[in-house]
């Protein structure tokens, strides 16, 4: 398999002197290098394919004030609409809500008609409990396919973090997690779900869902989120908080380790001086990378258990 971390031998690079990245509708982008010593320009850090998001800048191109407040513009936007959005269903009675197949969305009752030429249909609340079931996966393998956790795979996750203690789980990427932890209560846990998957935000509250981009850790909301993100983490009452990752195929592992490291630093600062120096994390990555991964974080190690895809084209993922 050839080297995702050097396609067409373009490296990510480490900004000098902590200079901020330009942003794309997906948050801060990546430095690249084309080649030791190229030219280096600005990326995406969600799409590797230009016709997913056509941002482009070197790195010495200048770019007006009007053009940068444009790109801030309709990432706020997006966001407010959803959370209007989470809130009014909220008030809505189950039986007046109903599912748009084409557009992927919860509908208000205002918006049937409008939606009248689609595919929809009434919703239950099991339904609305489980909405990895609901949304169709994402399947673009150049941003952000999604291949998710059988239910089996997910429970075994969750009976051993249960019996290793651990009462607070941070779901970077793994939904359906996230909606087995909230059905059976009876485990006593709590988890937060970060994803870059934003219908979610139809399913969850602000304090359950954060949208996020786990390849330049940013949040969408912003400092709202982050605040959500640090009160979830703070471990008391012999609270215990663990962390599992499970990127889009294809994910570039530098990134994705600075930004896991950044969430341990924040749970590192949030902790007593005299606990753990690490926090606890589950990486699960699709394909055997190990030298790579160990390069940007040597703390953990390969486990020998294989979590099976529940998708249609069913890939597996190696547990670290």
């Amino acid at each position: 398999m050839e080297n995702p971390e050097t396609l067409g031998g373009i490296e990510v690079v480490c900004p000098e002197g902590g200079l901020a990245a330009p942003c794309c509708p997906h948050g801060p982008t990546l430095l690249f290098e084309k080649g030791r010593g190229g030219r280096r320009f600005y990326a995406c850090s969600a799409c590797r394919d230009r016709k997913d998001c056509s941002f482009f800048q070197w790195e010495d191109e200048k770019v007006s004030e009007a053009r940068l407040l444009a790109r801030e513009e309709v990432n706020r936007l997006k966001q407010q609409e959803y959370r209007n959005r989470f809130e009014e269903l909220a008030s809505v009675l189950l039986h007046e809500k109903k599912f748009c197949d084409d557009c992927q969305m919860l509908l208000l009752p205002a918006e049937h008609g409008a939606h009248s030429a689609h595919r929809t249909t009434a919703v239950t609340a099991a339904q609305l409990r489980r909405p990895s079931l609901l949304l169709r996966p994402l399947d673009n393998k150049k941003s952000n396919a999604q291949y998710l956790f059988t239910d089996r795979s997910a429970n075994f996750l969750l009976d051993s973090l249960a019996s290793l203690g651990y009462t607070k789980v941070l779901c970077v990427g793994t939904p359906r997690l996230q909606e087995l932890i909230k059905l059976q209560k009876s485990r006593s846990m709590k988890s937060l779900l970060l994803d870059i998957d934003l219908r979610y935000a139809q399913f969850y509250s602000q304090n359950e869902f954060c949208h996020y981009n786990m390849f330049n850790h940013h949040f969408f909301g912003g400092e709202a989120s982050s605040a959500v993100l640090k009160s979830f983490l703070k471990e008391v009452d012999e609270e215990k908080v663990v962390m599992v990752a499970d990127p889009p195929f294809g994910g570039l592992v530098k990134p994705l380790a600075n930004s896991f490291s950044l969430i341990s630093q924040t749970w590192k600062d949030l902790q007593d001086s005299d606990g753990p120096t690490e926090m606890p994390i589950i990486w699960i990555f699709p394909y055997f990378f190990e030298p790579r991964i160990l390069e940007c974080l040597p703390s953990l190690s390969m486990l020998d258990y294989q979590v099976p895809a529940g998708l249609r084209n069913h890939v597996s993922g190696l547990v670290f």
